[in-house]
């Protein structure tokens, strides 16, 4: 295994032995996450902790979790491109972008300490609550929506800076994502959040893709994980469509207060 800066605490020395019961819960938080990442971005504050929790040590949780959320975030991209959401001219530019970006956060994880990032990390949660809090979404028209010269632009400026930062750490980008499209490009709470899927995939992809090269993977954990993302993706981009902006920013705005506290105890408290 890689020598990574990240912390070495849990189970150490040899194979992780996880039990059943720990796998099942695992699956758990996983479905829960899966459900919660669709709709508004933020599983990684579920799936992370609960695989510390289970004992993998922290380079190892962050890899673990880009094994299973990849199908997650794969399965709310499907259903939001069936719901007609996806901008496709935006994402044949941004897909590629955030796949490069996290590929390169995940290699600087696995030689850095996530540490350093901690203070500039809360402060982007704190925009990113505030931007979904005062954002007013309105029904997608071009009178409503910015250009799409200018979505194309904000979708590839954020998938190269917020995809490093997925591809580092995580938990969080997609909520980032959303807040950025609600912001600067003026789209609706489910148009963005559709949009974001599809850097969100990319990102997990290739961070997964360079965390699993590493052997820094827990398989065993991620498979079993991987199926109930699936359900979990699907269920939340399901009820995303069906509900619609004001269900979603209910969720946003909750998943974002969480992460700002989770952020804050941990780099303040630990």
């Amino acid at each position: 295994m890689h020598n990574c800066p990240l912390g070495t605490n849990g189970r150490e020395g040899g194979e992780l032995d996880l039990s059943a019961g720990e796998i099942a819960a695992l699956c758990a938080a996983s479905l829960l996450a899966g459900a919660v990442d669709a709709i508004g971005g933020g599983g990684g504050l579920i799936t992370v902790p609960a695989l510390l929790a289970a004992g993998l040590p922290p380079h190892m949780a962050l890899a673990t979790n880009k094994g299973q959320s990849v199908f997650g975030s794969f399965s709310a991209l499907i259903r939001y491109a069936h719901a007609g959401l996806v901008d496709r001219a935006a994402a044949r530019v941004a897909f590629p972008l955030a796949l490069g970006a996290s590929a390169l956060g995940a290699m600087f994880a696995m030689s850095l300490r996530a540490s350093i990032l901690g203070p500039t990390i809360l402060a982007l949660l704190v925009a990113a609550a505030l931007a979904v809090t005062f954002a007013r979404p309105r029904e997608a028209s071009p009178e409503s929506i910015g250009s799409s010269r200018r979505i194309v632009v904000v979708m590839a400026v954020g998938a190269v800076l917020i995809g490093v930062y997925d591809g580092f750490f995580g938990p969080g980008a997609g909520t980032l994502w959303i807040a950025l499209y609600v912001g600067l490009a003026g789209l609706p709470l489910a148009r963005a959040t559709a949009d974001a899927k599809v850097v969100n995939f990319a990102s997990n992809f290739a961070a997964m893709a360079v965390f699993a090269h590493g052997g820094l993977v827990l398989w065993k954990a991620a498979l079993p994980m991987a199926v109930s993302q699936l359900f979990g993706g699907f269920l939340g981009a399901h009820l995303a469509v069906r509900r619609g902006d004001r269900f979603i920013r209910a969720v946003v705005l909750l998943v974002a207060g969480a992460l700002v506290l989770k952020v804050a105890h941990d780099l303040y408290f630990k």
